[in-house]
C-alpha cells in the first residue's frame, strides 16, 4: 500500500511537471505565432517564428499553393526609430519565402507579413508586428543536459511539495536533490547556455533585468533557505512546501519573458543589411 502511494505521488509530480513545462513554453514570447486566414477561396495556415538560432538570415516561410498569391514583408529593428524596410516575398514551389537579415545575439526585429491576391491584400497575425529574437547556437552537449537537469529539479521539487502535504511525510529528504539539480542545471549550465546564446554568462539580478536568470536565482536561494530552516522536523514540511510552491510559480512564468535584449542605441551600425 505504501509503495502504491509513493508511485502515485511520483506520477502526479511527473504530470504536474510536464504540464507546467508545456504551459511555460507555449505562453512564452518566443513560441511561434500560429493562425489561419482566408484569401479568396483558400485558407492559408501560417506559423510565424519568433526565435532564430545561428548565423544565417531568418527565412519567413508561408505555404500558399495558389500561384496567384504573392506578398511582401516589412520589418525594422525592435525599439528603434528605424523606418520600415520592405522585402519582396519570393515563390519557391508551394511556398512564399522572404529573408530577414541576421542580427547579433539578443537582437530583435519586428516584422509584418502581407499577402496579396489580385487586388486584395491581408495582414497575417491581424497586422500585429511579430517580434523575433536572434541568438547564437548552443552546443547540444550543454543545452540538452541543462534541459534534462532543470526538468528533474522541477520533478523533485513537486515531489517534495506533495510529500510535505502528508502529515507524516519526510519532505526534507528531497531538498538536497532539488538544490543539487538547481545548482548543476541553473547555476552551472544555465550561464553557459546564456553565454553561447546571448554572449553573456549572467544578465539577471544584480547585473541586469533578465527575468530568466533572476527567477532562477530566486528559486535556488529559496530552496537553500528552506533546507536550512527545515532542520527542525516540526517545521520542515512548511518550509519545503513553501520552496516547492515558489519554484512552481517561477516555472509558471512564461519562458524568455523579459529575456536578454540588445540595445541598438549603443551600436554604431544599423545591422540591417544582409550578411
Amino acid at each position: 500500500m505504501i509503495e502504491i502511494k509513493k508511485i502515485a505521488l511520483w506520477l502526479f509530480a511527473f504530470i504536474l511537471t510536464i504540464s507546467t513545462a508545456i504551459y511555460q513554453r507555449r505562453t512564452g514570447p518566443t513560441y511561434p505565432l500560429q493562425g489561419k486566414v482566408a484569401l479568396n477561396d483558400s485558407v492559408i495556415n501560417y506559423k510565424l517564428i519568433r526565435s532564430h538560432e545561428g548565423k544565417k538570415n531568418h527565412e519567413v516561410t508561408i505555404k500558399a499553393e495558389n500561384r496567384e498569391v504573392a506578398g511582401y514583408v516589412i520589418y525594422k529593428r525592435y525599439k528603434t526609430t528605424d523606418s520600415w524596410t520592405k522585402l519582396p516575398i519570393l515563390r519557391k514551389k508551394d511556398f512564399l519565402v522572404a529573408e530577414l537579415p541576421h542580427q547579433p545575439p539578443a537582437g530583435k526585429l519586428e516584422y509584418k507579413v502581407i499577402l496579396t491576391y489580385r487586388e486584395k491584400q491581408i495582414f497575417l497575425s491581424g497586422g500585429q508586428a511579430v517580434i523575433i529574437r536572434f541568438k547564437g547556437k548552443v552546443p547540444p552537449s550543454i543545452l540538452f543536459p541543462h534541459i534534462i537537469i532543470m526538468f528533474l529539479a522541477m520533478l523533485f521539487s513537486n515531489r517534495a511539495g506533495l510529500e510535505a502535504l502528508l502529515s507524516k511525510g519526510s519532505p526534507r529528504k528531497y531538498a538536497f536533490w532539488v538544490i543539487g539539480l538547481l545548482f548543476a542545471g541553473g547555476i552551472i549550465l544555465g550561464p553557459l547556455v546564456q553565454k553561447f546564446a546571448f554572449g553573456a554568462f549572467w544578465t539577471g539580478f544584480p547585473l541586469g533585468s533578465d527575468l530568466t536568470d533572476t527567477k532562477m536565482l530566486l528559486a535556488f536561494l529559496g530552496w537553500i533557505i528552506a533546507a536550512f530552516a527545515a532542520r527542525k522536523q516540526r517545521q520542515a514540511r512548511w518550509w519545503i512546501l513553501g520552496a516547492a510552491i515558489l519554484l512552481l510559480v517561477v516555472y509558471m512564468i512564461p519562458h524568455s519573458l523579459l529575456g536578454s535584449e540588445l540595445d541598438y542605441s549603443k551600436m554604431n551600425s544599423s545591422l540591417l543589411s544582409n550578411n
